[in-house]
């Protein structure tokens, strides 16, 4: 008996044979399509193709999608936290920037704090996204991007401040993950 997953004829695998035989222009012209197609596509070829760099116009593309979410410039947040999320996966995933995923994480964190403080007590979804922000940010912190952690431990505490007197247990998760990176990161 073959316990082997069968492939979807259209899979993958078909698509990837067929591009290894294509040459340079047809490649090229496959990618401009695919670029002209949709405006994410776009931004994700824009960000690998900046990979590198990884700051700059390119982040704060991405950190408008953010923010875009809490503060658009005009009318009142849609807190669509979803998209937000995304811009995150999506930048993370076309450059591999551990700075530029902390930045964006943080921002992230920082407008829901700053929204709540704004515009009071909210609901549970929300306060679970923006947690959830926070531990992705920690483990960013904790772990390959360490070296980070002073360039955003100001604006950590500024957010446990904000926080401070907001329901659902929002502020006491803020003021645990905070404590907890201070004393496994440092003071220094």
């Amino acid at each position: 008996m073959n316990n082997q997953p069968t492939q979807k004829p259209g899979g993958w695998s078909a698509v990837r044979k067929q591009l290894a035989i294509w040459d340079k222009p047809a490649l090229l012209a496959l990618v401009k399509d695919l670029y002209d197609a949709a405006a994410g596509n776009r931004d994700f070829i824009h960000a690998r193709c900046q990979a590198e760099d990884g700051g700059g116009e390119l982040l704060e593309t991405y950190r408008s999608k953010i923010v875009e979410q809490f503060f658009p410039k005009r009318g009142f947040g849609k807190l669509k936290l979803a998209e937000a999320r995304k811009a995150i996966r999506d930048y993370r995933k076309a450059t591999g920037n551990l700075p530029g995923t902390a930045e964006l994480l943080m921002c992230y964190v920082e407008n829901g704090a700053h929204f709540t403080h704004e515009f009071g007590d909210i609901d549970e979804r929300f306060y679970s996204s923006v947690e959830s922000a926070l531990d992705d940010l920690a483990a960013v912190l904790g772990g390959e991007a360490r070296d980070l952690y002073p360039q955003f431990r100001e604006r950590l505490a500024k957010v446990e401040q904000m926080t401070d007197g907001i329901g659902w247990g929002f502020h006491d998760f803020i003021t645990d993950v905070v404590g907890r990176l201070a004393d496994e990161l440092g003071e220094s």
